[in-house]
């Protein structure tokens, strides 16, 4: 499927290649949402220099444990059925943040997996899909996650929700090809 909105061609602009290479390690190519985002400069500068948009995606404060992070990020694609965001987290830092193969496998699950996860990693799995199917989070779902979270973790992660659903939502609308760094067939973010 050809992108309905083209990203910005290779070699790129100085302007644009000083701000990725903030973001993407040297001698990987930069993602084709990052270089779609890119085609609107004003917005493309604000997020990069703002620190919204950091080496490990959006909103990435380093204030959430980076497995529940990536943990909080997948899920949010496979609610919101994101197959391209979801592939190039598994493929570039999945397993950098501490998820195996098959616990990403497990995240696809409508039902995952008790016995693989921890009861916050649970909460919060359950947190997302609250968040994203109904936009209404009970109070058992409340009282689960504030278990093993604090009040400001929940804060930031609705948010970080809220950022990678409108991800899912540029990704619709502009219909980036899959960027293949590590296997050549992507991985259905749909649930399984």
């Amino acid at each position: 499927m050809t992108a309905r909105i083209a990203p910005v061609s290779l070699p790129l602009s100085n302007e644009v290649a000083q701000r990725m290479a903030r973001l993407i390690p040297a001698g990987l190519p930069p993602p084709q949402l990052y270089r779609i985002v890119a085609r609107n400069a004003r917005l493309w500068s604000f997020l990069v220099d703002s620190g919204l948009l950091g080496p490990a995606g959006l909103l990435d404060l380093q204030g959430l444990p980076r497995r529940l992070r990536e943990i909080v990020l997948l899920r949010t694609c496979v609610a919101n059925g994101c197959d391209y965001e979801f592939n190039l987290h598994v493929q570039t830092i999945s397993q950098r943040m501490g998820l195996s193969r098959s616990e990403v496998e497990d995240l696809r699950s409508r039902k995952p997996d008790l016995t693989s996860w921890s009861r916050g990693e649970r909460a919060l799995m359950d947190l997302v899909d609250a968040l994203v199917q109904r936009r209404e989070v009970s109070e058992i779902e409340f009282r689960q996650a504030c278990l093993d979270h604090s009040e400001e973790m929940l804060i930031e992660i609705s948010l970080l929700v809220g950022l990678y659903t409108g991800v899912a939502m540029l990704v619709a609308l502009a219909r980036p090809g899959f960027d293949l760094y590590r296997s050549a067939q992507p991985i259905r973010a749909t649930l399984t």
